[in-house]
């Protein structure tokens, strides 16, 4: 008599982790931890980056990828710096903003109108943030090496890489959310993560960027998105957007 309770708490304790509430506290609290330690990691990058300790570190990387006989070429053949170009293309505003439209387009066509409407609010509302960052900073330019790609903006933090990842991984979570297996959502997740990379990295390559710029815009980028995953969430638990599949990844 007195076993049956040990006997049935494993099966109790699954129970428990499967059920779909219960999954959802837990990723609105690992959403919740995401953003503040990213939040964090930004602002700690600021403090060294405003007060200089991370120039000579800057520099070294920034060298590191351009021919020493002449600086204004990039390391490698000159299909690489084209190749180069066409990455960082992809973390433009006119991509982004086409890109965004089309998702959103899509879910207004699918009847889903409120996440629609939450995907542009949440897009645009980084930019808001990237620009506001960025006047905030006012860090000039790197002026060590010529500069591959035409820039009209601030450097600090990277407008590319922030709204890249912002872009990119908002996106890549909803269209995680439709996939049936692990194995779809990881790969769209992957794909989201790898193209923020590519962009981030490209703005270093042709000089237009200081790394640290990079570092933080991915930062900056990668908590907002965890924030508008959060706040989606929350909508959707008050039925203000439209829910997806209880065994998704993310909301949209």
């Amino acid at each position: 008599m007195h076993g049956h309770p040990k006997e049935n708490e494993p099966a109790t304790r699954r129970w428990a982790i499967a059920d779909p509430g219960n999954r959802r506290e837990v990723l609105l609290l690992a959403l919740a931890l995401v953003v503040v330690l990213l939040t964090w990691s930004f602002a700690e990058l600021a403090d060294e980056v405003a007060e200089g300790d991370a120039h000579r570190t800057d520099e070294a990387l920034l060298l590191a990828l351009r021919s020493a006989a002449d600086l204004a070429d990039p390391i490698g053949p000159k299909w690489l710096e084209e190749l180069a170009r066409d990455f960082t293309a992809l973390g433009g505003v006119g991509v982004l903003t086409a890109m965004t439209l089309a998702v959103a387009g899509f879910l207004a066509l699918q009847g889903k109108r409120h996440a629609a409407v939450y995907v542009l609010l949440a897009v645009g509302t980084g930019l808001l943030a990237a620009m506001l960052l960025k006047g905030g900073y006012s860090r000039p330019r790197p002026a060590l090496v010529p500069h591959a790609s035409y820039t009209y903006t601030s450097s600090f933090p990277s407008g590319h890489a922030m709204m890249s990842a912002v872009v990119y991984l908002t996106l890549g979570a909803l269209l995680a959310r439709f996939q049936p297996s692990l194995r779809l959502r990881l790969y769209l997740l992957g794909v989201a993560v790898v193209l923020s990379l590519l962009v981030g990295v490209t703005r270093v390559y042709l000089g237009v960027h200081w790394p640290t710029d990079v570092l933080a815009g991915w930062l900056a980028g990668a908590a907002w998105a965890s924030l508008c995953w959060l706040t989606a969430l929350l909508l959707q638990r008050q039925g203000r957007v439209e829910s997806e599949p209880e065994d998704g990844l993310a909301p949209p």
